[in-house]
């Protein structure tokens, strides 16, 4: 099992971008895809991004145009950028590794809080 960490999170005024990283305690090369999701107070967890070991990238309609999601493999890190934020951005973001399935296989981490100012 794959343990995750995030960071990068941080307060930003509307407009502003952040950079998260997810780093993995292993190899990430033979997961299917990683994903980053984000959790609002009283709200359920969402996918936001997402990226298949093939390169093949996926958004939330709400992030398209604004975030972009990357690996490195050589640092078993994937990042979110996320630029142009805004104040419905504002959550608890955290990453895991996906299945053929769609389901999360790691254990949810601490995530890393990122907040947009009004």
């Amino acid at each position: 099992q794959v343990q995750l960490v995030e960071s990068g999170g941080g307060l930003v005024q509307p407009g502003g971008s952040l950079r998260l990283s997810c780093t993995a305690s292993r190899s990430i090369f033979g997961i299917y895809a990683m994903g980053w999701y984000r959790q609002a107070p009283g709200k359920q967890r969402e996918l936001v991004a997402r990226i298949r070991s093939t390169g093949t990238t996926n958004y939330a309609d709400s992030v398209k145009g604004r975030f972009t999601i990357s690996r490195d493999n050589a640092k078993n890190t994937v990042y979110l950028q996320m630029n142009s934020l805004k104040p419905e951005d504002t959550a608890v973001y955290f990453c895991n590794a996906v299945d053929v399935f769609g389901s999360t296989r790691a254990s949810w981490g601490q995530g890393t809080q990122v907040t947009v100012s009004s």
